[in-house]
């Protein structure tokens, strides 16, 4: 039922796109000629048009709702696992201490920085970074 509607709500979409796209933004509708006590005259169409925007948004808004509702009633669990207990039977290996990082004092970003001005560039040259 969920994949249906989510296929009948994305033609709706492309449909009232499609309609939203053929009205003119003065309120002239398709712009189609003909008599003028026709239905698809200027004032015809841009009436038909806008009822048709109407419905589809209507129609659109009221899938959405339902979409929703379906979603949220399928995919509620059960019951909430409110354990903490881990499972035991993947082996985890502790994290080994990483000594590679100089430090000074216990700021390692000092020792990036003391390193980094001990390698500073010879006078009359210039950075790549400038």
């Amino acid at each position: 039922m969920f994949l249906f509607l989510t296929v009948v709500q994305a033609i709706v979409a492309a449909a009232l796109v499609g309609v939203i796209l053929m009205q003119r933004s003065e309120g002239g509708g398709l712009g189609v000629g003909g008599s003028p006590s026709g239905m698809m005259s200027a004032r015809g169409a841009a009436d038909l048009l806008t009822r048709t925007t109407t419905v589809l948004a209507v129609l659109f808004v009221v899938l959405s709702i339902s979409l929703a509702f379906l979603a949220a009633s399928e995919g509620q669990p059960s019951t909430i696992d409110q354990t903490l207990e881990r499972d035991t039977s993947i082996p985890v290996a502790p994290a080994a201490p990483t000594d590679a990082v100089p430090l000074v004092g216990d700021d390692p970003l000092a020792a990036a920085a003391t390193q980094a001005a001990e390698e500073a560039p010879a006078e009359g040259t210039v950075p790549l970074d400038q």
